[in-house]
């Protein structure tokens, strides 16, 4: 029996020793160019030289806005959707336990025990009456032998989900953070909106009322006050517009971080608003593949390889093994006390002959290492173009913006030009009113490019990898 048992202990070491049918990975070369497009993003436009990479700037260092950071405090611990993503990690992990677990044998063990009364006519002198029968059983039930490593293969295949699932779940916290600081700056600029839309109603209410009374003395004609109505019922509208905006962004703050957001963490405007610090994007594409994205594609890829070997394995025979130990006695004392004692090891060889369902699977599993590169390949790509696209904005809203303002500016002289000549009676109504619309759209214009520009740095932090530590 000690025999048996040292013979199925070597089993057992043979098993951890064991190798997979799997084929070797090798990380595929990624689908992309190594450098970052040029052209118009040719100046200045991959970061200052002097600013930190992504992977220099913690997620604290690069939100500057202390009430920007409360408030993605308050998503990371109460959103949701990031609650869901961390509830499939723990279901991923779970099921990696189960798989890990068929690698090893499930003991049993099992205990009766009787005691029986006979009758003194049925015993022979000097025997006891009572009789107790007690019996212990320890058995392995149909543990199958990874000999050539299926379960294995299995079990890999299963911590490479999980992996995967955590990358996902680190993705989803990134893509929060940056929803976040979007709606909070969206908000910021709304507001700012709406202030505009306000101080542009009282002063257009103004003239108005001074045209009105004009009017009134016969001074200025119908037109005049007809024209100087538009613009009053053009701000009326954009001050009822940009409110709505403005609570719906707070609305999806609200949703975002889980909770109503207090109101002193709530922007005043753009202008308050402390800038994301600037960052340099590195010179090599290959940084890309440290995105929680890519990573969890590329776990995924290597679960299809290990789903391979498990189909690999399927077609050599399957060793399972079962086994039992068990004694009898009269008095408990212990499992190989006084008493009988039985050993049973019955080991049993599935050999596959011929099996369609088998040679399908592993049709199957090659199909599946072929989507999962597909989609590997394709996440790297997306993610090099979501670069490219922010790199292309970041090259080119500074000049944007300096136009803007010139323009703006510009604007605001013509203006104040229209309006001095036609209170002096050179001109009519129709050229202030051309330029307070102009100078109205060139103000709105301004606040979206220092949105965009803003909104951008943050894009450009996220879809490097960065806003998940």
């Amino acid at each position: 029996m000690n025999r048996r048992l040292l013979f199925l202990l070597a089993g057992i070491a043979l098993i951890f020793g064991g190798c997979t049918m799997a084929p070797k990975y090798d990380r595929p070369p990624a689908p992309i160019p190594n450098d970052w497009p040029q052209g118009q993003t040719d100046s200045d436009t991959q970061g200052l030289p002097e600013a930190p990479t992504v992977d220099e700037l913690s997620r604290q260092a690069f939100f500057t806005d202390t009430q920007l950071q409360a408030i993605i405090e308050i998503a990371l611990d109460n959103n949701r959707d990031l609650r869901l993503a961390a509830l499939n990690v723990e279901r991923a992990r779970a099921l990696y336990g189960i798989q890990r677990a068929e690698l090893f044998p499930a003991v049993n063990a099992v205990g009766a025990g009787g005691k029986e009364r006979r009758s003194s006519d049925l015993i022979s002198p000097g025997d006891p009456r009572t009789v107790e029968q007690y019996s212990v059983g320890l058995g392995v039930a149909a543990w199958e032998i990874d000999f050539f490593g299926r379960i294995r293969s299995l079990k890999d295949q299963a911590l490479e989900e999980y992996l995967a699932t955590d990358e996902a779940r680190r993705s989803a916290e990134i893509a929060l953070v940056s929803e976040v600081a979007s709606v909070y700056l969206t908000l910021a600029a709304d507001r700012e909106n709406l202030e505009l839309a306000r101080s542009t109603l009282v002063t257009q209410q103004a003239a108005y009322d001074l045209i009105n009374r004009q009017y009134e003395v016969g001074v200025a004609n119908e037109l005049d006050l007809r024209q100087a109505q538009i613009p009053v019922d053009m701000a009326r509208g954009d001050v009822a517009r940009y409110t709505q905006m403005a609570a719906q962004d707070q609305n999806a703050l609200n949703l975002l971080a889980g909770l109503t957001v207090p109101k002193d963490l709530l922007p005043a405007d753009l202008a308050s608003v402390h800038p994301p610090n600037e960052i340099f994007s590195g010179l090599s594409s290959a940084a890309l593949l440290n995105r929680p994205d890519i990573m969890a594609a590329e776990h995924r890829l290597k679960g299809a390889y290990a789903y391979i070997g498990a189909a690999r394995a399927a077609f050599f025979p399957r060793i399972s093994l079962t086994t039992s130990i068990g004694t009898a006695s009269n008095e408990l004392s212990g499992l190989f006390g006084s008493g009988s004692g039985t050993w049973n090891f019955a080991p049993q060889v599935a050999v596959p002959i011929f099996d369609a369902r088998t040679w399908a699977a592993y049709r199957v599993s090659k199909a599946q290492q072929e989507i999962a590169l597909t989609q590997y390949e394709k996440t790297i790509q997306v993610a090099f173009r979501e670069v490219a696209d922010a790199l292309a904005v970041q090259g080119t809203v500074d000049q944007r913006m300096i136009a803007q303002q010139s323009l703006a500016n510009a604007v605001a002289d013509t203006y104040r030009l229209s309006n001095k000549r036609y209170k002096n009676g050179i001109d009519s109504y129709l050229g202030v009113l051309d330029a307070q619309r102009s100078l109205y759209a060139a103000q709105q214009g301004l606040i979206s490019l220092r949105l965009a520009k803003l909104a951008n740095q943050v894009k450009l932090y996220a879809v490097l990898g960065g806003g998940s530590k």
